[in-house]
């Protein structure tokens, strides 16, 4: 059919199936074999129409690079950083001089804080790439699936926060200062409920195994009646921490409720959501009697004493908080001869006994030996370890402190169920 002058076996490995590739390939190396050769086949018109129409196209996109797209990025949150920032300022100004102090407070109290809680997700991206570039299995210490979020999906959250909650603090200040009142009592509350409904969202999306991830750990710490994992008294730590968040919590939540968003009624003294409210000392206590009654959990599953000293450092915070809110329901008199020396008492002991436990059990800093390490003998080390190092021994004094320190280590991670990390 093409005059014969180009044949192939059946066997041929130019041959392809009809849904393969071209008919014919590698024609341009017989023929430079048969130039080779001193042999010179020629090659039909048809042959070269062929190989055209059955040559498949190769398009390239054109794709911009990860770095581009990257700075790109980073202008666009600049970009609308400054414009929040300009608005922001300008409806400000626009306020009176009397209000404007009230107005900046209340606004604060409503995205302080979303803001922290924003803040927490950065440094927890932190610690998970701190943990991945030192080849930590955080993973199996938190008792996380495979599915767990990495730094990176960690920021981007943390990013969208950081988009979302100042726009809407700039929308709420520029709608009150241009009098549209309710528009602007209706910014917080709008956010605050996407936050509750993104948590709660029943669909596989916005990294739903993560979110009820969270969820289940968070009940586990309202209500312990099972074994305290490492998780549950990571977070419960992380909740001490943030007391502060969940008492402006409890007020803007109080003021929502009672339609006293975007305005200053909340500052008067008969205010249900003013600073004598009974919810605002109950909704601070919480954290640290969640970590108490962990403590007393792991008392029971392990008989280590030191958890009970543990949950009596929780304790300590109870009197603290209660008696600061006795301020707002007893007489000046009896605030100042009574309540506040107790207070103070309750505090001091409070903060001496957290740091002398932070430092000696928790960062086991006592002496403060980890500040200084030395290869050789040295006058600190005698001061700090109690002792002179001999040199040539070093190793030979490791061996037989290794079975001692794996010992030590066991007894410390059987609380947190973490002995497979003393086998090294």
């Amino acid at each position: 059919m093409f005059g014969g002058l180009v044949t192939a076996p059946i066997n041929s490995p130019h041959l392809r199936k009809s849904s393969g590739r071209a008919v014919v390939s590698d024609l341009d190396d017989e023929l430079g074999n048969g130039v080779g050769n001193g042999h010179l086949h020629p090659i039909p018109m048809e042959v070269h129409v062929l190989k055209s129409a059955t040559t498949p196209m190769i398009t390239v996109a054109i794709v911009p690079s990860p770095t581009l797209l990257w700075r790109f990025k980073v202008i666009l949150f600049l970009l609308w950083g400054f414009i929040c920032c300009k608005i922001g300022w300008y409806s400000v100004m626009r306020m009176s001089v009397d209000l404007r102090d009230l107005f900046l407070y209340e606004a604060f109290l409503y995205y302080n804080p979303l803001l922290l809680v924003t803040t927490v997700v950065w440094l927890w991206g932190i610690n998970l790439w701190v943990f991945s570039q030192s080849n930590v299995n955080y993973a199996k210490i938190f008792d996380l699936n495979q599915n767990h979020l990495t730094h990176r999906e960690i920021w981007k959250c943390a990013t969208w926060m950081t988009i979302i909650v100042p726009s809407s603090m700039t929308a709420y200040l520029y709608l009150y200062s241009h009098g549209e009142v309710s528009w602007a009592a209706s910014q917080p509350v709008l956010l605050y409920f996407a936050v509750v409904m993104v948590l709660i969202f029943p669909f596989d999306i916005f990294y739903f195994s993560s979110r009820y991830y969270m969820l289940r750990t968070l009940w586990r710490i309202a209500f312990p009646f099972q074994a305290i994992t490492f998780s549950d008294f990571f977070l419960a730590d992380i909740l001490t921490s943030m007391s502060k968040v969940f008492s402006d919590l409890e007020r803007s939540v109080c003021r929502m409720v009672h339609r006293q968003v975007a305005t200053i009624a909340w500052f008067e003294a008969d205010s249900v959501c003013g600073s004598h409210s009974l919810a605002i000392p109950l909704v601070l206590v919480l954290p640290y009697l969640f970590r108490f009654f962990q403590c007393l959990r792991q008392y029971k599953d392990t008989g280590e004493r030191s958890t009970l000293l543990n949950a009596f450092k929780y304790s300590t915070a109870v009197p603290v908080i209660f008696l600061s809110a006795l301020k707002y329901h007893v007489l000046p008199d009896s605030w100042t001869n009574i309540y506040r020396p107790l207070w103070l008492l309750s505090s001091v002991m409070n903060s001496l006994y957290s740091f002398y436990w932070d430092v000696t059990r928790d960062w086991d800093l006592s002496g403060f030996t980890l500040l200084f390490k030395f290869n050789k003998s040295h006058i600190w080390s005698h001061l700090l370890h109690g002792r002179i190092w001999e040199e040539g021994l070093g190793s030979t004094t490791a061996n037989l402190r290794r079975p001692v320190q794996q010992q030590q280590c066991r007894r410390h991670a059987r609380q947190s169920q973490l002995s497979y990390l003393c086998t090294t």
